[in-house]
């Protein structure tokens, strides 16, 4: 073979190697947007690097699937709806300790399905992981519940608070993770 042929032959090889490698990184990418939605454009912003923010969202994912996630029994989701119950009916006479109670309440069904208990911030990084969207409501009904500790929350922001925990709590409670992981093979 000539050198001719053997640098076009290279040159062939170089081209179809950058090829392949930013299709799968194009990929990788339209994955990890998919799978953590509004997620992925928070921990971009919050990375100012789309690679960097890239391996935040991979290693979180391979975190969570190495924890025992499990979905609640029947008693316990019975058990922990009626506190709900209590919840927002504590809203009425004292809004504050409602999201007191609210914020201790999701906490509790965290723990009870396997999430580790550590600060916030991992908390609602796992919780990205599984549930992308809600992830915000946890976070905006945290925020809330500071701004109160602070003296800086109005009642109607207390009552958006609920309602942000609410529908993570609801989520938490219905959702089998074992069925959810499976289904994004």
């Amino acid at each position: 073979m000539d050198t001719r042929a053997a640098i076009a032959i290279g040159v062939v090889v170089v081209v179809a190697a950058i090829l392949i490698w930013l299709y799968l990184s194009r990929r990788r990418s339209q994955r990890l947007r998919q799978r953590f939605g509004p997620e992925y454009e928070r921990v971009t912003r919050r990375q100012g690097d789309t690679r960097a923010a890239e391996k935040v969202l991979e290693m979180r994912a391979r975190r969570v699937e190495k924890l025992d996630i499990r979905p609640l029994n029947r008693e316990e989701a019975v058990h922990f709806a009626e506190q709900w119950k209590r919840v927002q009916s504590r809203f009425v006479d004292d809004p504050a300790g409602a999201v007191s109670e609210a914020d201790w309440l999701v906490t509790e069904v965290m723990r009870a399905r396997g999430y580790p208990m550590a600060d916030f911030e991992e908390r609602a990084a796992d919780i990205s992981v599984d549930h992308p969207v809600l992830v915000e409501n946890y976070r905006a009904g945290h925020e809330i519940a500071l701004r109160h500790g602070r003296g800086e929350a109005s009642t109607e922001d207390l009552r958006n608070a609920v309602v942000h925990y609410r529908s993570l709590f609801n989520e938490l409670l219905q959702a089998p993770e074992p069925e959810r992981r499976e289904a994004r093979g």
